[in-house]
């Protein structure tokens, strides 16, 4: 069954720019090369601490390869993971699995 993962960070105070430029320049390419599908990138209207993103997967079978992919990849490791915690607060992060209801466009 397909399901979304709604993923809310919470971003360093001054970084939410650079964090978005590192999202759209570097993560989201590199995923999405990887084969992930990314529905939503998002940032607080008001609060600029808040970042928001959403991906969808087919199966947990799917998401599993994916996330051995991404984040077992040299790549990950050695050239994106070590600055994201120059940008974002690791811990304030909260992921969510959520599926779409029967009429929900995101079917």
């Amino acid at each position: 069954m397909a399901f979304h993962e709604l993923r809310q960070y919470k971003i360093l105070p001054g970084k939410m720019d650079d964090w978005v430029v590192f999202m759209e320049s570097v993560v989201i390419p590199f995923q999405v090369a990887k084969g992930m599908t990314i529905t939503g990138s998002y940032r607080g209207e008001e609060d600029d601490s808040i970042y928001v993103w959403t991906r969808r997967f087919a199966s947990e079978q799917e998401r599993e390869t994916l996330y051995k992919d991404v984040y077992e990849s040299e790549e990950w490791q050695n050239e994106i993971a070590p600055k994201i915690p120059d940008m974002m607060d690791t811990k304030g992060t909260n992921v969510q699995r959520i599926v779409a209801t029967p009429r929900s466009p995101a079917q």
